[in-house]
């Protein structure tokens, strides 16, 4: 037996290198292990025994273009204050082993932050230190570690994946060699005692062979690939009992042709694979379908201020953005699109590209990313890119904001890990009893079983309800991150309400002034600070103040979160806040915004909220729920919300966004399931710490990664109805599963029996996949309807 390299698993062939007790093909996988243990990352063989890429270090400086600015400039996704982000396609990204080590890259080499791996398109996004790193060095990097990464104007110009038309091809190939194989199959079935046909029969077996082998061994090659990975990683997944169905067939039509026992099931295998193959279609094109509804909304509920040429605003939403558009962005609001700074003073926080919190400064001129938040005062921006949707829905996905909980994937998961073996054992039961009775019933008998048992749509149930769960959500202007959060929706136990702006409106309240009476030179400055801020408060004053819109340009701009902000506006210095923000004294039981200028104090305005229509009706739905309240309001309106609210657990007045993260953390303690529903912005926070974090949005760019939703404003009335949509979800998951085991059980039980063809298994399988899309569909619709108008 060849020897075989402990780090690749590849024969040793020509080079023979042992080092610290253990064999090498080259000095390349050597050199790859040394890397490997000098930075403690043995346990990268452990996860998967000889799962290294042989290392290709001919011709390293092939990467040298790519130092040059005009080709860089396409290939990197960000390059900003001293961090560049890159996405390199690696097509030899192979098994788990692969992705820890892509996933480890920062601690092999400090100049990398972090790195991360996605499994399905073959890549790996990469943040480096660009002052230490030259982007061709990292691709020497990965390629001197086994990771070549492949370069070309496709990849270059960042395209989406489109639909793989080889599965087309082989689909294509089975058709064409299921129909002539059953033209050339027929004399056989009809010829009785015809001579002229018998005469010709070998010849028509052997076209008939010539037509199954390509199918074979080209069309079914996905499962043999798929088989293999899984053996080779210890693992026997759903496609190992077919490919040994598809070479019993095979290899048994083969002897009875040769011993000419008989005319073989070339006919029945090609027909397999093609239904198979159509079975495989309808899923990918059914997971596409989810993708592309997920990567391309255009309806976010986040709006921009635009600024048209005669100085008005208006708040659009971000699908309705152009090119050439000015917009506006306030304090920590997140820039939406690449664009180049007119007005203000930008300072940058690119934490939610980079993973780096470092700020950078901006003047006019300079361009912006899409993807980070200024801190600080107004901006004025021109937008050079087109919207795209899908970087703000990668934004929001990325693995940083994500909460790894889940159950029914762990059911799925549990019950196909055992599956393949229990199909496996009543397969070899099966072909022992049926080979004392009849030998060639036994291959019919043996081949049905290992088809029909194939769980496609045990596989598809989970996802293809989520995703049509997410899509009737979104159209109800709650739009959910991914699948696992409607598993925690439904698991939800606790409710936690932020109450400025989540329960109140942010444009109703009854609002009085009392103090010094404001000149119109002051009350427009007040204005242009108010606009800086994202407070439902600022809001609801701004639109309170009668005066122009004029916007002047505010200096050295300060917000301290929940508590309130300054700002010099025309060479005189503003502070607005809470009465503790400002140095006053709050008297009354009242929530207010007090006003100094020039360090003198003006006066202060009071606000008598307004909350939201139907909440009475909404709190009594969510009577199961334990009910909490957060403000960093006093107080005042405590006997409302108690009225309001008569079933309200706890409510904690004065509350900073420390406070509110630390009593999302105390109910979590105790095992309680918590969703928080804030304005995203000042309760990042505590949206991050909950098991979900809905961000309520009405009509501005309150839009954070650490949310797990975003709800419009105006559907918290409706909170109850999407919660127990997410319930009915998990239960229309549950009964697919049982439909797909009662094909597979029903199906198996005929197979067994010897009254199933191989043929017809193969067309029951993908019929039990078309069952779970039609009740996912129409369950998924009625019980949509019960709570919303659905629009057919």
């Amino acid at each position: 037996m060849a020897e075989q390299c402990f780090h690749c698993g590849q024969n040793i062939d020509k080079e023979r290198v042992l080092f610290d007790e253990k064999l090498f093909c080259c000095n390349g996988c050597q050199a790859v292990y040394e890397i490997l243990n000098v930075h403690n990352l043995e346990n990268f063989y452990s996860i998967n025994k000889r799962s290294g890429i042989r290392p290709n270090t001919e011709n390293n400086s092939q990467f040298d273009y790519l130092d040059t600015p005009e080709i860089g400039s396409k290939i990197v996704d960000f390059s900003e204050g001293g961090t560049t982000l890159v996405t390199f396609k690696i097509p030899v990204i192979h098994c788990s082993s692969c992705i820890w080590l892509l996933e480890s890259l920062h601690t092999i080499n400090k100049s990398i932050n972090y790195s991360q791996v996605n499994f399905t398109r073959k890549s790996v996004q990469i943040s480096f230190k660009e002052d230490e790193m030259k982007l061709s060095e990292l691709a020497k990097f990965l390629t001197n570690l086994g990771y070549k990464p492949v370069i070309n104007l496709e990849t270059s110009e960042k395209k989406l994946d489109t639909i793989d038309k080889t599965l087309l091809i082989k689909l294509a190939i089975a058709g064409f060699a299921f129909g002539n194989g059953m033209f050339f199959s027929f004399p056989e079935y009809i010829s009785g005692n015809d001579v002229w046909l018998d005469s010709y029969k070998n010849l028509f077996r052997f076209l008939m062979f010539l037509l199954a082998t390509p199918v074979v061994f080209y069309s079914a090659s996905d499962y043999y690939k798929s088989a293999w990975y899984g053996l080779k990683n210890k693992i026997v997944n759903i496609d190992v009992p077919i490919v040994l169905g598809i070479f019993v067939l095979y290899f048994r039509s083969i002897y009875e042709v040769l011993t000419d026992y008989g005319p073989g099931y070339f006919d029945t295998l090609c027909g397999l694979l093609f239904f198979m193959l159509m079975g495989k279609m309808f899923q990918k094109r059914t997971y596409n379908s989810l993708s592309y509804d997920r990567d391309y909304k255009s309806f976010y509920p986040i709006a921009v201020t635009k600024i048209e040429f005669d100085g008005k605003q208006e708040n659009i939403l971000l699908s309705e953005l152009a090119v050439g558009d000015r917009i506006m962005v306030r304090n920590q609001e997140i820039i939406p699109v690449d664009s180049i700074l007119i007005k203000g003073e930008g300072n940058i926080d690119n934490s939610f590209i980079t993973g780096e919190s470092a700020h950078v400064s901006k003047k006019p001129g300079d361009r912006i990313f899409a993807g980070g938040k200024q801190s600080g005062s107004i901006l004025e921006l021109e937008v050079i890119k087109n919207v795209d949707q899908s970087y703000l829905t990668q934004l929001w996905n990325k693995e940083a904001f994500k909460k790894f909980e889940t159950g029914l994937d762990t059911l799925t998961n549990s019950i196909s890990k055992y599956f393949t073996f229990i199909i496996l054992g009543i397969t070899l039961v099966a072909g022992i009893y049926w080979a004392r009775i009849d030998t060639e019933k036994m291959f019919q008998v043996v081949s049905a079983i290992l088809i029909v048992a194939c769980p496609c749509a045990l596989a598809l149930s989970a996802p293809f309800t989520f995703g049509h769960i997410m899509r009737i959500l979104g159209r109800n202007h709650f739009y959910v991150k991914d699948t696992l959060t409607i598993e925690r929706l439904a698991k939800i136990d606790t409710l936690v309400f932020d109450k400025t702006g989540t329960i109140t409106e942010n444009h109703k309240s009854d609002i009085h002034y009392f103090g010094a009476e404001i000149s119109d030179f002051d009350l427009k400055n007040i204005k242009s600070l108010l606009k800086n801020s994202n407070h439902p408060l600022s809001k609801s004053l701004y639109n309170f103040i009668l005066v122009n819109d004029d916007y002047f340009e505010v200096e050295d701009f300060v917000e301290i979160s929940g508590k309130g902000y300054q700002g010099k506006v025309r060479g005189t210095t503003y502070r607005i806040g809470s009465a503790s923000f400002t140095g006053e004294k709050s008297l009354d039981l009242e929530t207010a915004v007090y006003l100094k200028k020039d360090g003198t104090f003006i006066g202060k305005f009071t606000f008598k909220n307004e909350y939201r229509n139907h909440l009475s009706v909404l709190f009594n739905h969510l009577k199961n729920y334990k009910i909490n309240i957060l403000s960093g309001d006093n107080p005042s309106e405590k006997s409302i919300l108690e009225k309001l609210i008569p079933n309200v657990s706890e409510m904690k007045f004065n509350q900073n966004p420390e406070n509110k993260l630390d009593f999302i953390k105390e109910l979590q303690d105790k095992g309680q399931k918590v969703a928080m529903l804030g304005d995203g912005l000042n309760d990042a926070g505590a949206l991050k710490q909950s098991n979900v974090g809905i961000a309520i949005s009405d009509d501005s760019n309150s839009f954070t990664p650490a949310s797990d939703v975003i709800m419009n404003g105006e559907k918290v009335p409706e909170l109850d109805k999407f919660l127990a949509l997410c319930k009915d979800a998990i239960s229309i998951v549950k009964i697919t599963f049982i439909i797909s085991l009662c094909y597979n059980v029903i199906g198996i039980g005929f197979a067994f029996s010897g009254l199933m063809h191989p043929l017809f298994a193969a067309i029951f399988m993908p019929l039990s996949s078309v069952t779970v899309v039609t009740f996912t569909t129409v369950s998924t619709w009625l019980r949509s309807s019960k709570y919303f108008r659905i629009n057919i």
